[in-house]
């Protein structure tokens, strides 16, 4: 697209155009909006890397100047952000189009888009199944063509899980490697990445390139990669140590179909040439939930700071659960929760210590019906949601605790014709050999023509 604008054969303008119709005819099809699209879009740099491409960001604000956010809830009422997050600021730089804000579910908090306040978003491979969370309608609109790439952020799965219920690709960055802002990383005690999900390895890349490079202050920065991205993808990356499993870590089954596609994605990098072993890190369920609870407490200490008078009602149950447990939570039991988050950091150090790759399913089931994971249900506390989530999907969180890039490819579909993504892990800022790995797959699996029933245009 931007070869074409850049060619003169096209001008943005018409692109522009172009992609307004489409987010409208999928934007109502799919339920993926939370707002009229943004007129004027909001500025950005002609002449940048992606100049003229559209693109949409996630409401999990604050994120665009000027534009209103509610975080998926009914409670955040006349929220507008006054500055550009550090990563839109690259966004613009780069010469991306923000055109609308997709659909998230309240607070990030789940791993379905279905938020009481907008209603399910649709999947355009099934209308009765979910796009997964939290970046569901991002993943929605990209999927459906109605835009190339869209910003996403993941603080235990929220890329890389609608990465793989909508078949695309989904790269959560190592911590450290794009700006996390103030709230986003610091407060989420490092959880959370920001980035996006895109169509293609190539164009996950080309992206990557743009924006990546901590802020300011960040805690986490990492050092700028030797090579571009960009030409990783088109660079073997040799002959590596690749661990496979399918085994979950919280004991939960994993679907006979999830798992025999990430077999068959061990299978298919033996035959590239990389020695390939069945293996996986050590860890602790209860680790796990105790260190992503982090995350929870993080998002409800920052809603006490910023709204602490909103209404409470208004709120869903599992969300309610959160302002009340972080409120209650004492010095030491944080204290417990950044020590689990540190065995599992361990525990995944050491065993990257002896693979270069790590491949797991993504989700342990298939895109669940509309329903299956509900926020709003009052029985829960939030660690009992957080095992819930994990029943679903078990592989992803433990990755936000250690920091760890990780990238969902969609390597397979279910006999219902349903998306299946593989997720490939890698040692703290290797990147490149995700990247590079993933290019792999992407040309021995190609994906790109598989298109949703549902398709723009």
């Amino acid at each position: 697209m931007r070869k074409l604008i850049r060619s003169r054969e096209v001008g943005a303008g018409e692109v522009e155009a172009v992609a307004r119709r489409a987010l409208e005819a999928a934007g109502a099809e799919l339920n993926a909006l939370t707002l009229p699209l943004f007129d004027p879009a909001p500025a950005y740099r002609e002449g940048g890397p992606f100049g003229g491409v559209p693109f949409v960001v996630k409401d999990g604000g604050p994120f665009v100047r000027g534009v209103p956010f509610t975080l998926g809830s009914r409670a955040l009422r006349g929220a507008v952000a006054d500055a550009d997050h550090d990563l839109m600021a690259r966004f613009r730089e780069a010469g991306l189009v923000a055109l609308g804000q997709s659909t998230a579910p309240e607070f990030g908090l789940s791993f379905a888009t279905e938020p009481v306040r907008y209603g399910p978003t649709r999947s355009p491979w099934d209308p009765a199944r979910g796009v997964g969370g939290s970046s569901g309608g991002s993943a929605a609109l990209v999927a459906a063509g109605a835009v190339p790439l869209a910003h996403a952020n993941d603080a235990g799965g929220s890329i890389r899980i609608p990465a793989s219920c909508c078949g695309l690709v989904g790269l959560k960055p190592s911590r450290g490697r794009t700006p996390c802002g103030p709230l986003a990383g610091e407060a989420a005690f490092g959880l959370q990445v920001e980035f996006a999900v895109t169509r293609t390895v190539r164009d996950t890349a080309a992206l990557l390139d743009a924006v990546s490079g901590p802020s300011y202050g960040d805690k986490y920065p990492l050092p700028a990669p030797p090579v571009p991205y960009a030409r990783v993808v088109r660079t073997d990356p040799g002959r590596l140590r690749i661990a496979v499993t399918t085994a979950a870590w919280t004991g939960t089954p994993v679907d006979p179909q999830v798992a025999a596609v990430t077999v068959d994605a061990g299978k298919v990098l033996e035959w590239i040439g990389h020695h390939v072993t069945e293996d996986a890190p050590r860890l602790d369920a209860d680790d796990l939930v105790e260190a992503t609870a982090l995350g929870a407490f993080a998002s409800g200490g920052a809603l006490l700071r910023e709204a602490p008078r909103m209404d409470r009602s208004l709120l869903e149950a599992v969300s309610r659960a959160v302002l009340a447990e972080t409120e209650a939570c004492t010095a030491l039991g944080l204290m417990a929760a950044m020590d689990a988050q540190h065995r599992v950091t361990r525990a995944a150090g050491r065993f990257f210590a002896g693979y270069d790759l790590l491949v797991t399913p993504t989700l342990g089931a298939l895109p669940a019906p509309h329903g299956t994971l509900d926020h709003d249900d009052p029985r829960h506390t939030v660690r009992s949601w957080l095992r819930e989530l994990f029943a679903y999907g078990p592989f992803t969180a433990a990755f936000n605790v250690s920091g760890h890039p990780a990238v969902s490819l969609p390597l397979g579909q279910s006999r219902e014709g349903l998306p299946v993504g593989v997720q490939l892990v890698a040692a703290q800022g290797r990147e490149d050999l995700l990247l590079g790995v993933a290019a792999q797959l992407e040309q021995a699996v190609p994906w790109q023509d598989r298109r949703p029933p549902f398709t723009v245009g």
